[in-house]
């Protein structure tokens, strides 16, 4: 699959949370994760992120940030911020065209994506459900669906049972000059 993509939480409550997304995304082949302020546990002080509830360790497998507000979060040149929340003029997850480069944030577990947020985001986007999923579930179906619309695969059978349709075999433009197509390009101007 072409491009990248990493994921996030936005005012991060619950460690489990965290971890449960971070590990699902490096299941899924994120290039990195975030947290944007998260929580501070009152009895240790230390961030919800400190300690994660992930037994595939992914924080030493993929680079992790914790950012403290919105304004701070490093969105890569090229890369579109995608915001994961239920509002009236989000697109319904499955009519989204994923960009290459993406970086995916869900909001907290209590709370909304905040307003400094959603203005940073090039995107909204929501899972069609009938009220708002964990976290961390969230974030493995729209890691799911962007791996099934851009990781090339074959298109599903028409009849349920049926063998899958078998992947068209890549084809290649061949060798070619840009200098000629500009040359071809202006003659036919």
């Amino acid at each position: 699959m072409r491009g990248y993509f990493g994921v996030g939480i936005d005012g991060v409550s619950k460690e489990g949370n965290m971890g449960n997304l971070i590990r699902t995304a490096h299941a899924f082949g994120a290039s990195f994760a975030f947290a944007v302020n998260p929580r501070v546990v009152a009895h240790t002080g230390e961030l919800v992120t400190a300690d994660f509830a992930d037994t595939s360790k992914t924080h030493t497998q993929i680079p992790f940030y914790n950012y403290a507000s919105a304004a701070e979060v490093d969105v890569p040149q090229g890369c579109q911020l995608v915001g994961v929340e239920i509002t009236d003029d989000a697109i319904d997850l499955p009519s989204f065209r994923h960009p290459t480069r993406a970086v995916y944030v869900m909001g907290a577990e209590r709370v909304s994506l905040s307003d400094e947020m959603i203005a940073r985001c090039a995107h909204v986007i929501k899972i069609p459900t009938k009220f708002s999923l964990n976290v961390a579930t969230a974030g493995a179906i729209v890691m799911y669906d962007r791996l099934r619309v851009l990781g090339g695969y074959a298109e599903r059978p028409v009849m349920a049972g049926q063998k899958p349709l078998e992947k068209a075999t890549h084809v290649h433009g061949g060798r070619f000059s840009r200098l000629e197509r500009r040359a071809r390009r202006s003659e036919t101007e």
